[in-house]
């Protein structure tokens, strides 16, 4: 299993807190033991599962959000399967139906942007280059799950954004129009009042 390379790194407080709040959630660890379970090398499930849970807990919620997806990001440069995500999002389907998975090779994103947006972005090196990519500092996280049952924490930019409730725009590949379409349909201010919300 890969180790998260990339700075900063996470603050070792912030990151036990993360760790204890993914461990105390069910579904999210159910979540994570069936994507392991697919047996990728470089994996973790982040952006909202793991954002909602973090900011549910800091505001009190005593219901946990409803999350839209369940986004599963892995890293295999060796392959360039068009069919490859589809098919583990049908094992994950078949695994968890209650749930919407949405699983992307980090490797081959830069043909996505190509052929559907017109953009020519470089190609990715490591998952960790991928997460770093997402449109708010806050989202670019994510967790696994090692064979021993210990959690591990991908966390490009560190974790300060994510616990200090602040929603900023990452440059490092969405536009501010992207950044600010986001924020609004995601309703980040309504449903956590608590954000501190930049406007880009």
């Amino acid at each position: 299993m890969h180790r998260p390379s990339m700075n900063p790194s996470p603050e070792p407080d912030l990151m036990q807190r993360l760790v204890a709040m993914v461990e105390s959630s069910d579904g999210l660890m159910s979540a994570l033991r069936a994507v392991r379970a697919l047996g990728l090398g470089s994996w973790c499930i982040g952006a909202g599962a793991v954002r909602s849970l973090v900011w549910d807990h800091l505001h009190g919620f005593k219901e946990p959000s409803a999350v839209e997806d369940v986004d599963v990001v892995y890293f295999d440069a060796r392959i360039d399967d068009p069919e490859r995500d589809a098919n583990l999002e049908h094992r994950l389907r078949s695994a968890m139906p209650e749930l919407h998975w949405e699983v992307t090779n980090q490797a081959v994103v830069h043909q996505w942007f190509a052929a559907n947006l017109g953009q020519v972005v470089p190609s990715l090196v490591s998952l960790e280059e991928g997460v770093a990519t997402w449109p708010e500092f806050a989202t670019c996280v994510g967790v696994y799950l090692n064979c021993d049952e210990s959690i591990g924490v991908v966390a490009p930019h560190g974790l300060d954004d994510l616990f200090g409730l602040r929603v900023r725009h990452n440059p490092r590949r969405a536009s501010v129009a992207t950044y600010r379409q986001r924020v609004e349909s995601k309703r980040f201010g309504e449903r956590w009042p608590m954000l501190s919300i930049s406007a880009g």
